[in-house]
């Protein structure tokens, strides 16, 4: 065992990472491999998370949130219409804000209201998804913010994705010792901080477009599950 050397630094991330890791090296006084395992998977996406608004400027208060709860109201009679479980459903408050003309030297003119309110639908079935936006469009919502894809077996894409990224790990680690002679003695110490998959985003709108044709394009996408861990290996005197 060469006593030169203290630690071998593998990261395929970003180099605050390796910064970090190597500070974590330089606290252990004993012949010792630091690896950063790493793994992503691409699963289809089944489901989606819709989150969408309607916007209503009025010049009134009154008017504004009439206007705002009537579209909520419509478009989630036309959820329940479709058979979309209440459960999916998670409706906001109306949030309400004057609205002033600002001219220099002169006091503030109110020139009216705005009034948002926000809807979050989980689609469970993609192939009611273009339906879903287009009636929210037909009902007056009139923004659609965004909406990420979503696996409904996300549990079990992430447990493999942990093993991918452990098994990423110890190949490193056993490749790297080999390559300088040094044989493993033993993991010394883990550090795993749970990641969150990556939901892409299909589409992002602020229009009053009355309609779209995306068709089976929502039925295409993906979500990217990815996983790191950082492991300490002795080695062998």
């Amino acid at each position: 065992m060469k006593s030169s050397i203290i630690a071998a630094v593998v990261s395929t991330l970003i180099a605050s990472s390796s910064m970090i890791a190597s500070a974590h090296a330089a606290d252990v006084d004993f012949p010792h491999l630091n690896t950063i395992g790493t793994s992503e998977i691409a699963v289809k996406a089944d489901m989606a998370e819709v989150n969408v608004e309607v916007v209503i400027k009025a010049k009134t208060a009154q008017e504004a949130k009439r206007e705002s709860d009537k579209a909520v109201a419509s478009f989630l009679a036309r959820l329940e219409k479709a058979g979309i479980d209440k459960a999916l459903i998670q409706s906001a408050n109306i949030n309400l804000q004057p609205q002033y003309h600002y001219e220099k030297n002169k006091p503030n003119q109110l020139i009216g209201y705005n009034a948002n309110r926000r809807i979050k639908v989980t689609v469970i079935d993609l192939a009611k998804l273009n339906d879903i936006l287009d009636s929210a469009l037909e009902q007056g919502i009139n923004r659609i913010n965004n909406i990420a894809l979503k696996s409904s077996k996300e549990a079990e894409y992430v447990e493999q994705a942990r093993m991918a990224a452990i098994k990423d790990a110890q190949q490193k680690a056993k490749t790297l010792a080999a390559g300088f002679g040094e044989e493993i003695d033993g993991v010394w110490q883990i550090s795993y901080f749970e990641q969150r998959p990556i939901q892409p985003v299909m589409l992002r709108m602020n229009s009053e477009a009355k309609s779209f044709d995306a068709g089976q394009s929502y039925q295409q996408g993906q979500v990217m599950i990815q996983d790191r861990v950082e492991v300490t290996y002795r080695l062998k005197d």
